[in-house]
């Protein structure tokens, strides 16, 4: 009974990660009118460079294997601390992009990296749950991997934070990393 409620538990953890998509940057709104700056686009590529960093760091999750439940525990450890390196990786990048050349686009980026280091926590956090609970208890860590994957939906729009900047939003589809982030999908999925 034990080992069903652990998979069971497992399964609705990475089917949350399933339900979440990165894909859609934000950046199909209608922009205004008037050229962008190659500045602001040089500046944007930067940035989504920088938030993509996130989906290049190989995640792997963890298997379903009901009848190991110590060998899903530590799988599940290790994919919450793949999750907190890549979003981590990503903070880092996204406060070392610079100055903006547009105004407001610092603040927007500062509250990206905001975004990805608070999720890069609450990884770091659900990996340290999951490495003391019991893998016979489903509500022990593996309820805290299954809450995490679930904040993932805070990743959904990771530019959403550049919409109040038409300039730069703009930017973003000019930029070709920005284009390329588009394509990827930045939350792990099963």
């Amino acid at each position: 009974m034990r080992r069903s409620l652990v998979a069971t538990a497992a399964a609705a953890a990475l089917a949350l990660a399933g339900c979440t998509t990165g894909g859609n940057s934000g950046t199909s709104s209608t922009p205004t009118s008037g050229a962008v700056s190659p500045e602001a686009v040089a500046y944007m590529d930067k940035v989504c460079g920088a938030a993509s960093e996130f989906a290049k760091i190989e995640k792997t999750a963890p298997k379903l294997d009901a009848g190991d439940s110590t060998k899903l525990k530590a799988e599940m450890a290790a994919y919450m601390g793949q999750l907190a390196d890549a979003f981590a990786k990503s903070a880092e990048g996204l406060k070392n992009v610079g100055p903006s050349p547009v105004a407001g686009g610092e603040e927007a980026v500062t509250k990206m990296a905001e975004t990805f280091t608070s999720l890069g926590t609450v990884f770091a956090d659900a990996k340290a749950k999951v490495e003391q609970a019991d893998a016979n208890n489903a509500t022990g860590g593996l309820q805290a991997a299954g809450e995490a994957i679930a904040k993932l939906s805070e990743l959904a729009d990771p530019l959403r934070d550049l919409k109040s900047n038409p300039e730069l939003q703009k930017a973003t589809q000019t930029a070709p990393k920005c284009q390329e982030m588009q394509r990827l999908n930045l939350t792990p999925t099963s």
